[in-house]
């Protein structure tokens, strides 16, 4: 839930339970490993099943500039469904031999799980994709889809809010910088299934650290998970524990439910897997029970970033993705003779 700022407050709905804390098709390429090729060149797997070897030189929104060694290409981002890094690394993150299912444009899943990593090497690595979102009313936590400053939080944690601040921790020369970025932009939102869409705009912002989406369909009840967020504002707590149900329901959503410990300011951040990839957006908790925390699948979110043209936000209907018309008033109608 959100986390109410300054004064504390936490948002429930009835039967004890926390209220919200505050086709694609899609192509998966296996890596193919070529000892000389894979050591001297980055790979560009296309769609069309044909693939482009070489240098790459520089990395453009829409596009990919490769060096092929008589010429240099073009390649639009658009016909690329994955990416090989000489170094044996690919341009997600995630390590080499992962299959990847991409959406190189935006942001980048993972089809299946990576084996588990060590919990504290991956706080390290993923802890600056992580950050806070902050409004005049709260705060609550987001994480980096993408190096360019688009971030994923929950819807509540920015309703009815255009003043919005987010707080990134990043590692320099070993040491930990906090820098506030306050030019941030609303580009969609969810409110049925609590998502929004943020970014950043400062022109002194860098590229950022960011996350590999996984999936919640492939873990397994018992399995375990940790939380990245800022409880009650305390921001970079991580939080342990394992996967309770992958059907809760509540309300007519389908929830991952799990004992880490999930309280108001971990609205929006990230839930992850072992392999360090996300599985869930964190959002709600029962108020009066402890270990009892709800996460939304990941599988939402990439539906949500994947149609995120559908959920454009609107200035004309900032706090809602529909309008509704009012319904005819029958006390109006007679009041006034008709």
């Amino acid at each position: 839930m959100r986390l109410p700022w300054p004064n504390p407050l936490v948002k429930v709905v009835l039967l004890l339970y926390g209220y919200v804390m505050s086709f694609k098709k899609h192509l998966a390429w296996p890596l193919i490993f070529c000892a000389a090729n894979f050591a001297s060149a980055d790979t560009l797997q296309l769609k069309d099943a044909a693939a482009v070897t070489g240098k790459i030189l520089a990395e453009k929104p829409d596009s990919i500039v490769v060096d092929v060694g008589y010429t240099v290409l073009v390649v639009p981002r658009s016909a690329i469904a994955a990416i090989t890094r000489s170094a044996g690394v690919l341009s997600s993150g995630s390590p080499a031999g992962a299959l990847l299912d991409v959406t190189p444009q935006f942001y980048t899943a993972g089809a299946t799980a990576s084996p588990a990593r060590d919990l504290q090497d991956m706080v390290k690595q993923l802890g600056q994709a992580v950050v806070q979102v902050r409004t005049p009313e709260g705060l609550g936590s987001g994480f980096f889809v993408n190096t360019d400053g688009y971030l994923i939080t929950n819807f509540h944690v920015i309703e009815g809010e255009t003043e919005i601040s987010v707080e990134v921790y990043s590692q320099v020369n070993g040491q930990l910088e906090r820098e506030t970025y306050k030019q941030v932009r609303i580009i969609a939102i969810n409110k049925f299934h609590d998502l929004a869409l943020l970014h950043i705009e400062d022109k002194n912002a860098p590229k950022f650290k960011y996350v590999t989406l996984g999936s919640a369909d492939a873990l397994n009840v018992g399995d375990s998970v940790f939380a990245i967020g800022s409880p009650m504002g305390l921001e970079r707590t991580v939080t342990e524990g394992i996967l309770s149900t992958k059907t809760r329901e509540l309300e007519g959503e389908l929830y991952l439910q799990t004992t880490a410990q999930i309280n108001p300011g971990n609205s929006g951040g990230p839930l992850f897997n072992m392999a360090g990839q996300v599985v869930g957006v964190t959002n709600m908790k029962i108020m009066f029970g402890e270990g009892l925390g709800f996460a939304i699948p990941v599988e939402l979110v990439k539906n949500f970033l994947d149609h995120r043209d559908a959920f454009a936000y609107s200035t004309d209907n900032p706090n809602n993705p529909y309008r509704y018309l009012a319904p005819p008033s029958f006390t109006r109608e007679k009041t006034s003779g008709k």
